[in-house]
């Protein structure tokens, strides 16, 4: 059947392209153990199979500029924003069932609600998610897959990887994604009617569509950056944390784990702790 002949060849490119990674593996070259700044920042880029990811990079970006940059822009002149922002609505909306797994799997169930009341919401009255009235109604939009529920667990990410087509990943991320196919209601539907064009149409028109949307921001990226691969690789790297922490700071998110662990069972707050937060709000207000 032709679904399962797509979905076997995605899994088959991420197994092909990770068996490369191991072969590779010896390709990139450490640093000189006594040179500490050098070591550092080899261990903060946490990318042993650079060479590999910054070829990868490089064909990525010449079918960006020969195939997806040319659609993008012909779709973002065709398109006019109300309409742009509806599809973008529809995409998102899709997405509903796989977001509201993963918020269950993570325990984030007042997450789970808003999720479940967009979804209704937005198909109803939203006409079938092209417009977004949730987020009218004060309940935004929250993405959640299973690569973030992974690292909620304490999955480590593993080194960071640049696949061909696929892009920016590390393989906690690209082991999340094929979860998330396999829970993603369409996928079963593209089997029962042997339809693997929905999701296949799905995909390309997502890739389209956040493009366009990043036509210029892209290309301001490229001439302000000196490393370009670099760049991508850390702002991916934000994006990722920041998702997996539900936008909270870094340090909001440490704060908030000394809190549940200090605060007893009862309920009842140590005195030295309570001081030790009135002491940290005075000194950030200072």
């Amino acid at each position: 059947m032709m679904p399962l002949k797509t979905s076997k060849f995605r899994v088959t490119l991420i197994a092909a392209t990770l068996g490369l990674s191991v072969l590779a593996a010896g390709c990139a070259t450490k640093p000189d153990p006594s040179d500490t700044a050098a070591v550092e920042a080899y261990n903060e880029a946490n990318d042993p199979l650079e060479p590999m990811n910054r070829y990868f990079f490089e064909v990525n970006q010449f079918l960006d500029e020969i195939l997806l940059k040319p659609f993008a822009g012909w779709y973002h002149i065709a398109l006019p924003d109300p309409a742009e922002d509806g599809v973008r609505n529809f995409l998102r909306n899709l997405k509903s069932p796989v977001i509201l797994a993963n918020d269950l799997f993570q325990g984030e169930f007042s997450r789970a609600g808003t999720t479940v009341a967009r979804f209704f919401i937005n198909s109803t009255i939203g006409i079938g998610g092209f417009i977004d009235v949730a987020s009218m109604m004060d309940m935004n939009y929250h993405e959640e897959d299973f690569g973030q529920t992974l690292a909620v667990y304490g999955a480590g990410e593993g080194p960071y990887l640049h696949l061909p087509i696929i892009g920016s990943g590390n393989p906690r991320d690209y082991s999340g994604r094929i979860v998330d196919y396999a829970l993603d209601p369409l996928t079963w539907v593209g089997y029962a009617y042997n339809v693997s064009e929905i999701n296949t149409a799905r995909a390309g028109l997502e890739a389209i569509d956040t493009r366009a949307r990043n036509l210029e921001a892209i290309d301001e990226l490229k001439k302000g950056s000196v490393d370009f691969y670099a760049t991508v690789r850390s702002l991916y790297r934000q994006h990722r944390n920041d998702l997996i922490r539900n936008g909270e700071s870094e340090q909001q998110a440490s704060q908030q784990i000394i809190t549940d662990e200090m605060i007893p069972e009862d309920g009842d707050v140590p005195v030295d702790f309570k001081a030790a937060q009135t002491e940290d709000q005075v000194t950030v207000a200072e």
